[in-house]
């Protein structure tokens, strides 16, 4: 049985233009101690999904269950109070005048003045509160103030103040976004491992698809609240099934030509210029289909003109290069890559060279890129 079911979901508001469909019949699981990402641009639906989970929004159709037990659908409706949820905003929503500990602590208080289960003594209260602080590593700061934290202390103390009720679900909506850069990579990897230590079911929303790629056990991508694909992280970033969530994922060059032939492992792809490309073919695309042809910058290779770079590898079934005649209109050093941009026949094409790479602005090159790499679509 799935921690989370999620069936045709719907959510729609109306505004001064008319009816937003902002969840559009999506459906999803999670397993128990799955790290599960919803991953896309602002506005495509994933935090009203998120909340909608949660018991923020009323759904317009569909249905949501958690644990086995539905919370929301056209007939039922759980109060958020009463989910089996911890949620973690990006805010954080650390209340300044209590302790680091009150802050925690605060769930199992309110839920004890409501009466939901037998009262919890203070001191049962402070010994939970201390378990979920040391799993974010924040005991020893139990009895400060809560506006003497940092950034990452805080968003520490909001995801020990979700883990202290110990819920079968857990729910973060970019709760990364408001770190720098430095802090927010690390925060990355300790949530992961923490959830999984625990065997927290989880879904993540975030507009970073690195978080989304180096954290997820799977993702969804979603555009105008549909879910275009969903996948593991390499399925998802390898082999995306439209240009539009080629874009979601990462950078990604893009090349028009009509398809020529269609094999079982490669097709043919001929561009305006003539040129063939080989690649894989996905989606039902028939012979003289308009196609885009997909490939990532860190994938191509590119060496100066004449070396015949292309040639480099013996070929054989799997093994087919694309070769193109290409000028370098302008090279970035940016640390751990040299961005390169070279215009060819066919449109300019990224590249993500070496940092100790040779290639200079305005040298003739060939451009290089793997049939297995390429992806028609």
């Amino acid at each position: 049985m799935p921690t989370l079911a999620v069936s045709n979901l719907r959510k729609s508001f109306e505004t001064e233009a008319g009816r937003v469909n902002a969840v559009d019949d999506i459906s999803f699981e999670i397993a128990e101690g799955e790290f599960f990402t919803l991953l896309g641009p602002s506005g495509c639906g994933k935090s009203t999904t998120l909340r909608c989970v949660a018991g923020l929004e009323n759904v317009s159709g569909g249905e949501i269950a958690i644990d086995g037990e539905v919370v929301a659908s056209d007939a039922r409706f759980v109060p958020p109070n009463n989910r089996p949820i911890s949620m973690v905003f990006q805010s954080y929503a650390i209340w300044p005048h209590m302790t680091v500990m009150g802050n925690v602590t605060f769930p199992l208080s309110y839920r004890a003045r409501n009466g939901s289960g037998r009262r919890m003594a203070r001191g049962e209260r402070r010994e939970r509160g201390m378990e979920a602080l040391k799993l974010v590593q924040l005991d020893h700061l139990a009895d400060r103030r809560a506006p003497y934290l940092s950034g990452g202390q805080q968003q520490r103390v909001a995801l020990a103040r979700a883990l202290v009720v110990r819920p079968k679900l857990l729910l973060l909506d970019e709760p990364l976004s408001n770190l720098d850069a430095k802090l927010r990579e690390e925060m990355r990897f300790e949530i992961k491992e923490l959830t999984t230590k625990l065997g927290i079911a989880t879904v993540y929303v975030t507009h970073d698809q690195g978080e989304a790629l180096s954290m997820s056990d799977r993702i969804a991508v979603m555009s105008d609240g549909k879910i275009m694909q969903m996948g593991g992280p390499r399925e998802i970033y390898l082999t995306p099934v439209s240009g539009r969530v080629a874009r979601i994922v990462g950078s990604v060059n893009l090349l028009s030509g009509n398809l020529k032939s269609r094999g079982e492992r490669f097709g043919e792809v001929e561009t305006a210029s003539g040129q063939i490309l080989h690649c894989r073919v996905v989606g039902e695309h028939r012979t003289g289909d308009r196609v885009d042809v997909m490939f990532r910058p860190e994938l191509v290779r590119v060496a100066p003109r004449g070396t015949n770079a292309g040639a480099a590898k013996t070929k054989g079934p799997g093994d087919l290069d694309n070769v193109l005649a290409g000028k370098v209109r302008g090279v970035v050093f940016t640390g751990d890559h040299i961005a390169c941009h070279c215009e060819t026949a066919d449109g300019t094409v990224a590249a993500k060279l070496a940092p100790d790479s040779s290639i200079e602005q305005g040298a003739d090159v060939e451009v290089v890129i793997s049939a297995k790499s390429c992806i028609a679509s």
